[in-house]
């Protein structure tokens, strides 16, 4: 089991004073089932990626955008989100932590 509330603040300070700006650890697997949590200081951004076949990102606390071939969406703290199914990039608004829920394989 792990906390919630305490990956948020160590991955928001880890992300602030990281070089690259990002922090990042896969804390549950089951199958197919990844769940991540990822830090990005404020603009901060992960480069365009191939998206799983499914997915979900929580903001747990910040600002994210996700952009895509379809369009941007802006996320806050506490919205749940689709990732898109086309390659995407992400960039921090604030800084911030998120929960990336990723299906590997349908």
């Amino acid at each position: 089991m792990r906390d919630v509330a305490a990956l948020t603040e160590e991955y928001v300070d880890a992300a602030s004073s990281a070089p690259h700006g990002r922090s990042a650890e896969l804390v549950l697997t089951d199958g197919p089932l990844r769940q991540s949590v990822l830090g990005l200081a404020e603009g901060a951004e992960l480069s365009e990626h191939e998206a799983p076949p499914a997915g979900s990102i929580l903001v747990l606390t910040g600002a994210i955008e996700v952009v895509g071939a379809s369009g941007t969406t802006a996320l806050e703290t506490g919205m749940l989100a689709q990732i898109p199914r086309e390659r995407h990039s992400v960039k921090a608004l604030a800084d911030s932590v998120f929960l990336l829920t990723a299906v590997t394989d349908i």
